[in-house]
């Protein structure tokens, strides 16, 4: 098979691509929230873009396939989230005037207070104050993208520091894998 020029890769992709944007943009807005319609048909045509040379004659077809595992990857992503935030909220819960109660889960508290200062803050305004990426940068004086990136990754040191916190414990940590 003969490489494709970056122009003829270019000219199949947007051809492709033109093609699939409606269908799939229809077929994820029955299936998912209106706010992550975008993305799952972004990270659609990032896959259509990526494995261009894969892609079928019945692309149609294939890319709604690709969206069907986008929107299981949104899904799981999303319990990830809400596990987390039980897990901060359990911690340090919000109360007005109190400190944590002796009913706050011990593990989840150690774990929190292994993260740098920043993270656990990122983390408790976006669990504990239930405050959007944007408006934590305007608590923090950063921008919104700055907020998102810094949430996103606290909430992954969170995760890797409770793995192994329960590992430690004896636990069997079970690694949840993103279907790419």
């Amino acid at each position: 098979m003969v490489a494709m020029s970056h122009a003829d890769r270019r000219r199949r992709f947007e051809e492709i691509a033109a093609d699939v944007t409606e269908p799939v943009r229809r077929y994820v807005a029955r299936r998912a929230a209106a706010a992550d319609v975008d993305d799952v048909l972004s990270e659609t045509l990032l896959a259509l873009w990526r494995r261009l040379d894969d892609v079928p004659a019945e692309h149609i077809a294939w890319a709604i396939g690709v969206a069907r595992l986008q929107l299981a990857n949104a899904d799981r992503a999303s319990r990830r989230r809400d596990r987390l935030a039980n897990r901060i909220r359990a911690i340090d819960p919000p109360c007005a005037h109190s400190e944590p109660s002796d009913e706050v889960d011990d593990a989840v508290r150690a774990v929190l207070a292994t993260l740098r200062p920043p993270d656990a803050e990122v983390l408790r305004l976006w669990s504990w104050e239930q405050l959007e990426p944007r408006e934590i940068a305007v608590a923090l004086g950063i921008t919104a993208n700055a907020a998102a990136v810094r949430l996103h990754r606290a909430r992954g040191r969170f995760a890797q520091a409770w793995r192994k916190e329960q590992a430690a414990d004896g636990h069997v940590g079970v690694k949840e894998r993103s279907g790419r």
